[in-house]
């Protein structure tokens, strides 16, 4: 069974992952989710990532899954830990030297509309609401500058929500296609899917790790 290490997005906690964590344990895999420095104006990807291999510890076979800006922090994880697979989740994918404000143009996100009520379509309003309250205030200098990481070497995994309002599915899946030359697995739910169809989520996530599994052999 995996280990997977559940990095949330931007402005956003590890709380994300509630729904979808006992599901994963439930199927006999470990959960690791933690919350990233991302209130520290000076923390940059090192420290995220540093925050991320401390509270994995010596854990084996891990897959690390990165939602959203989750995306930026997710592959270097994955090095660092010499993990066994890497998910984009709804997420950013980076290349290599291109900072967080190119990715928005040279993806094409920008010629994108979206509409203003982007984040929480389909999630319950109780969840919807706590999500609001947990949010923090997402700094980072790294942000204007080039990352620093490359797309490891390992089965890797897009997930495309059909309902995200966000990343809409022609934009992700025309994402997924350029940078990764996959096809990403389709599921439904919005740009929060872990709130909104986390059985979907875990589903997707299990069926991965079996995949990984068998490569391994």
């Amino acid at each position: 069974m995996a280990v997977f290490v559940l990095i949330h997005g931007g402005g956003s906690t590890a709380w994300d992952w509630h729904l979808v964590s006992p599901l994963l344990e439930a199927s006999g895999h470990g959960v690791v989710a933690v919350d990233l420095p991302i209130e520290d104006k000076a923390a940059g990807l090192e420290d995220y990532t540093r925050a991320v291999t401390e509270a994995v510890g010596d854990a084996q076979h891990t897959i690390v899954v990165g939602h959203s800006l989750g995306g930026f922090t997710a592959p270097l994880v994955c090095e660092q830990l010499h993990s066994d697979g890497l998910v984009y989740l709804s997420a950013m994918i980076p290349m290599p030297g291109e900072t967080f404000g190119d990715w928005w143009t040279s993806t094409g996100h920008d010629r994108e509309t979206i509409p203003e009520e982007a984040f929480f379509n389909l999630v319950p309003e109780e969840l919807a609401k706590e999500a609001m309250r947990r949010e923090r205030d997402q700094q980072g200098a790294w942000m204007s500058g080039p990352w620093p990481g490359r797309h490891p070497e390992v089965p890797t995994l897009a997930i495309l929500c059909r309902d995200d309002r966000f990343f809409p599915a022609s934009f992700m899946r025309r994402q997924v296609q350029q940078r990764l030359a996959s096809e990403p697995v389709e599921i439904p739910g919005g740009h929060y899917v872990t709130l909104s169809h986390p059985e979907a989520v875990a589903a997707a996530l299990n069926n991965f790790a079996q995949h990984v599994a068998r490569e391994l052999r």
